[in-house]
């Protein structure tokens, strides 16, 4: 199995196969427009228009999941997006990404790619207390813990890296370079 295998709904409600990125690198993102993080899809949006010429495509999927911070519909989402961030990179419809209605794609990435905690970098260090506080006894488990946590995918369909969000995506950048 691969990435390939799944599919998810454009943000303009059309229907995606992840096969159409074969032999692209990938970087898959759960986004929200309401977050600490949400900046972070500046970052974003440098990569996809630095890369996008040798084969990367980010690919952002908005989640209301984490404290209600996507509360907006499709429209309000890519609005936001364009207009505060300039994003040009694919996004799809809103998804669950943690849990038992997890997007199947989701289910996928942390099974390959699972939790080895918030880094040690001091804004992952002042976070995981709050995480932990969250999460109890299941914060050491697999699943997504927050919005931009971030999966990097090789141009083979093979996840390769898992990136929590306090992980800025200028620090993805050596990663994507090698797999380029």
């Amino acid at each position: 199995m691969s990435v390939y295998d799944y599919s998810y709904t454009s943000i303009e409600n059309k229907p995606v196969s992840l096969s159409d990125y074969r032999g692209k690198v990938l970087l898959i993102v759960n986004t929200a427009s309401k977050c600490g993080f949400t900046p972070q899809y500046e970052g974003l949006e440098d990569l996809y228009k630095k890369y996008q010429d040798r084969g990367l495509v980010v690919l952002g999927f908005p989640c209301n999941q984490f404290l209600e911070q996507e509360p907006g519909d499709g429209e309000e989402i890519s609005h936001f997006c364009k207009v505060r961030f300039g994003v040009t990179f694919p996004l799809s419809q809103k998804i669950e990404v943690r849990g038992e209605n997890a997007n199947p794609l989701y289910r996928y990435l942390t099974s390959q790619k699972g939790f080895e905690g918030m880094g040690d970098s001091p804004k992952a260090l002042e976070l995981e207390p709050f995480f932990r506080s969250i999460y109890h006894e299941t914060y050491e488990d697999d699943q997504i813990k927050w919005n931009f946590t971030k999966f990097l995918i090789d141009r083979d369909g093979n996840v390769v890296a898992r990136y929590e969000p306090p992980v800025e995506p200028a620090a993805i950048d050596g990663d994507i370079e090698k797999l380029l």
